[in-house]
């Protein structure tokens, strides 16, 4: 092989490696709340009647908690399959917008790895790469390919390994404890560190208080709505913030 490209092979890389640990940082903060919140998940699975390996199926292959924290009451009463799958839809639109904003970032690579990256996404590893990224020249690059999967390889992690704890230790953990208070708790230190901004803080007050009137949507609409509202709201605002300093 020739010096120049063996030169070439390690500076490449060097360059992954680097990316790749500069996700891992930008995640690590947010680990002990995905933890948590797998953990949470796992014990809900087998509480609402789930086997332990139906629940491990579930948690491998779907890996949304928020889609399987939503189908659990479904499948508990019993529901047909057509809704608790269309819950679960309704729930996860958010990542419509998700990978509508990642594709100008990851066309360039096949379909079936851009299937890999739309299973593994997360909305924390949407919420690290889109600041980070978002006003990028080039996009579609080494560095912003590799920092994605250093935000988002931890949290696969992190979640599967403590909903598995989570599954088998479901047994143990007496009915009467809040299970959904603690996943409250879990996601609130996942987000309260976010609100660095005034963009982030009108985003987060416009998903929260559209979330809060869409409780009386059915099948968890409200959710998606708020999705939509927060992010929305929080671009019109950094656009009005910038305009101001102008």
């Amino acid at each position: 092989m020739p010096v120049d490209s063996a030169h070439d092979l390690q500076q490449i890389r060097q360059e992954r490696i680097a990316a790749f640990r500069q996700g891992i940082r930008a995640i690590v903060p947010a680990l002990i709340a995905t933890g948590t919140w797998g953990m949470v998940t796992g014990v809900a699975m087998v509480k609402s009647g789930l086997t332990e390996s139906m629940a491990l199926a579930m948690t491998l292959l779907l890996y949304a908690g928020s889609a399987q924290l939503t189908s659990l009451p479904l499948i508990a009463a019993g529901a047909p399959l057509w809704l608790i799958f269309m819950a679960g839809c309704v729930v996860n639109l958010r990542f419509i917008i998700f990978g509508a904003a990642l594709h100008p970032y990851f066309r360039h690579l096949s379909w079936p790895r851009r299937l890999g990256l739309g299973y593994f996404t997360t909305d924390m590893g949407f919420v690290l790469f889109m600041p980070r990224y978002g006003d990028a020249a080039e996009r579609g690059t080494r560095e912003q390919l590799w920092f994605f999967l250093g935000t988002i390889a931890p949290g696969w992690i992190v979640w599967q390994s403590s909903s598995i704890v989570g599954i088998y230790l479901g047994g143990m953990v007496p009915s009467n404890w809040s299970l959904d208070f603690a996943a409250v708790l879990a996601l609130l230190a996942i987000t309260i560190p976010l609100a660095n901004s005034k963009p982030m803080l009108i985003s987060m007050l416009a998903a929260g208080l559209v979330a809060w009137v869409g409780q009386l949507f059915p099948l968890r609409l409200g959710l998606a709505a708020a999705v939509i509202c927060g992010i929305v709201a929080g671009m019109l605002a950094e656009r009005f913030l910038q305009k101001g300093r102008a």
